[in-house]
């Protein structure tokens, strides 16, 4: 196998401005995410491309260690622009510079706690038979147990099942996406958008490596987690 791993990193955020660059242990984020990138290269022989829009990630980039030889369209750096977009503009790049790869490895720089292993290990379930491996981790919810909609008559009903389920420990598990790995097949890509491939292998993750920075209390947490690593 030899992937092309894609490190996805716009400049905006509303969430949490700068945060692809902002420091977290003293540390930029997409550090963590480029030193991932790293170590499961150093056992495929992959190529590492970052895709951002923005000058002072990629300049944050290369002080990193990082070549950085590939700028994101600016048509392509909105927030309304989805991954599928962003990564076939990448691929369209590499191939246009024969660059080999037989899948992609997408990589939010958003999942710190992403270790090289764990991107290893999503490889090595990766078939061309399939479209995507997916990393996953336990959810805290339940659609069994603790998760309702409301109906059309404006009362709440179980989400999934019949509701009798009285111990969570006895329902179905189910999982969340975690944002931390996909492992993709190049050709299904091309073909349909990710919410559309009927065959994704799931890459189950623990909790304590699955936290996905999106708001300033997921920041807060990881800022937590890596003080008591210290």
């Amino acid at each position: 196998m030899k992937p092309l791993y894609i490190i996805t990193a716009r400049g905006g955020s509303k969430s949490i401005p700068r945060k692809n660059i902002k420091p977290l242990g003293g540390r930029p984020l997409i550090a963590y995410t480029i030193d991932a990138a790293r170590e499961a290269a150093s056992r495929t022989g992959g190529y590492i491309l970052l895709s951002t829009d923005d000058a002072e990630i990629a300049s944050v980039a290369r002080n990193c260690g990082l070549t950085v030889e590939y700028m994101r369209p600016e048509a392509l750096g909105g927030d309304m622009i989805g991954s599928r977009e962003v990564l076939l503009d990448a691929m369209d790049w590499a191939d246009a510079r024969g660059i080999e790869y037989d899948c992609v490895v997408l990589l939010q720089p958003t999942s710190p706690f992403r270790t090289g292993a764990d991107i290893s290990e999503a490889e090595a379930l990766y078939t061309p038979t399939c479209d995507m491996v997916v990393s996953l981790c336990p959810s805290d919810v339940n659609p069994y147990f603790n998760m309702f909609e409301v109906n059309a008559d404006g009362f709440i009903a179980i989400s999934k099942g019949d509701g009798m389920y009285t111990r969570r420990q006895d329902c179905p598990t189910v999982y969340e996406q975690n944002g931390a790995v996909y492992v993709i097949n190049p050709a299904s890509l091309r073909a349909m958008p990710l919410g559309a491939f009927p065959r994704r292998i799931p890459f189950i993750m623990p909790r304590s490596r699955s936290v996905d920075l999106d708001t300033p209390s997921d920041w807060a947490l990881a800022e937590s987690l890596i003080s008591h690593e210290k």
